[in-house]
């Protein structure tokens, strides 16, 4: 291994390599000896390095070695010229080609509206108003009369007027997804969903020990018959239901199948879970099976998904006090309470009209994003999974679920999106059953930048254009 020294002439520090007399060609001892003193602190970004003359003569080299191991030590990004200053230490590189990421589902920046400006008038409303000391305490879980308020109002497209008493205010509706599995079931119990659904559903399920099996599906969501005839296979406890624009298959439950899901989930005795995150991104959505049958769905939609993810809020509808006592419970086993900080902040953007305009913009720009993405992957040899049609699909989505040319599988396109610089979530990871179709999901709201998105989706286009290679082909 070389050995570094500092020598002293004309008042410059002169750093120097100790070269071994048989440790290989004399211009990669040096180069290897530029690495390790840049790797441990010897020699820092910006400090000069000796005139390749002068090295040479100290190190008693032909100055051609000395050039060729400065020439190799740029080629590793170790060194930079500044002309007739000399050579100086290179700060490291940035990596500015960055992983485009279309596996998240966000809502997209809204373009023209100041989200930092929201942000800062927002928490200066909350403190101002608020007990500071409050805000930095332990809260009751469940949220406080104006948090719940704040839900009713923000509820109340779906819902009309409600009784915010029946309203919970929980952490995200993760949260409320694994406390409800908790309170309603027992380990062993089977959970009914559609054969592709949200995957935090298939992960609670499984930390929990509850089974998760299949219902079919078409184009229009779960098929009431087979939902029948699962009930009476399989004694399900619960029905988990993501009936607007669901994820990942886009598909928005017509008001007639959710009537005849309703009808079954009565006859049945079966409780539904229906996670509706979507709904005020829908255009003209349904009204939620909620309203169709109270008595046997608690009903959750939170602010994350359709307004920011910073926002942690879910409102979860549990008409029935026993269960919202025992959701409570379950609750408080892994998540006493949500931020108070946060939660305030939610109710007054909710009670002074931001949350309302932030979510207009977000629609307004999920459509654009949405019309950006129908056109570019437009004739690829692929469609939407769930609707050959593009016009029929909802317009205000945060994703689309985009089926695979034969010549691809879900695992390879996603390699070779990845050495693309393009992350995407294939079918698999939202399958319930041991058949997944062959599809990925595109989530349109991560990137934040139009102009950035576009250059992934055309990435995206060309790659499924062409057919996998040897090297896309390898799964690891």
């Amino acid at each position: 291994m070389s050995q570094l020294k500092h020598i002293q002439e004309d008042s410059t520090s002169i750093w120097l390599p100790r070269l071994a007399a048989h440790g290989g060609p004399r211009f990669l001892q040096i180069a290897d000896a530029l690495q390790a003193a840049v790797a441990d602190g010897t020699l820092k970004a910006g400090e000069r390095l000796p005139p390749q003359r002068l090295l040479a003569a100290q190190l008693k080299l032909d100055l051609t070695t000395v050039t060729r191991a400065y020439d190799e030590a740029r080629r590793r990004n170790l060194l930079e010229g500044r002309g007739a200053r000399g050579t100086y230490v290179a700060a490291p590189k940035v990596a500015l080609n960055a992983m485009l990421d279309l596996s998240m589902n966000t809502p997209p920046a809204p373009h023209g509206v100041d989200f930092d400006d929201m942000l800062k008038q927002g928490l200066a409303q909350v403190l101002m108003r608020a007990d500071n000391e409050l805000l930095m305490t332990y809260h009751l879980a469940g949220g406080s009369e104006s948090d719940r308020q704040a839900g009713a109002t923000w509820l109340a497209p779906m819902f009309g007027t409600l009784d915010a008493q029946q309203l919970l205010v929980c952490p995200g509706a993760q949260a409320a997804i694994a406390a409800l599995i908790l309170a309603l079931t027992e380990p062993g119990d089977v959970i009914l969903a559609e054969p592709v659904t949200y995957p935090g559903l298939i992960a609670a399920a499984a930390q929990l020990g509850r089974r998760v099996i299949a219902v079919k599906a078409d184009q229009h969501g779960m098929l009431p018959d087979q939902l029948e005839q699962a009930c009476h296979q399989h004694q399900p406890r619960l029905l988990y239901l993501n009936p607007t624009l669901q994820n990942p298959t886009t598909i928005t439950m017509p008001e007639q199948r959710r009537k005849d899901i309703a009808r079954i989930a009565q006859s049945c005795k079966l409780r539904i879970i229906e996670d509706d995150p979507y709904w005020r991104l829908a255009d003209a959505a349904p009204p939620p099976i909620a309203s169709l049958a109270p008595e046997q769905v608690i009903y959750i939609s939170t602010l994350s998904k359709c307004l920011t993810p910073g926002l942690r809020i879910a409102f979860v509808l549990i008409p029935d006090p026993d269960e919202r006592e025992r959701f409570l419970v379950a609750l408080r086993s892994f998540a006493l309470m949500t931020t108070p900080l946060t939660t305030a902040l939610a109710t007054q953007w909710i009670a002074d009209g931001t949350a309302e305009r932030l979510l207009q913009g977000i629609r307004k720009e999920a459509r654009l994003r949405l019309s950006m993405a129908d056109t570019i992957l437009a004739g690829r040899n692929s469609r939407i999974a769930a609707n050959t049609d593009a016009e029929d699909r909802n317009r205000n989505g945060l994703h689309i679920w985009l089926a695979l040319p034969s010549y691809w599988n879900p695992t390879q396109f996603v390699h070779a999106a990845n050495n693309e610089g393009i992350a995407v979530t294939p079918a698999p990871a939202f399958a319930t059953g041991s058949n997944s179709v062959n599809a990925i999901r595109i989530c349109l709201g991560s990137i934040k930048d139009r102009s950035h998105l576009r250059a992934a989706l055309q990435r995206l286009s060309h790659l499924l254009a062409r057919r996998p290679d040897s090297a896309s082909a390898v799964v690891v």
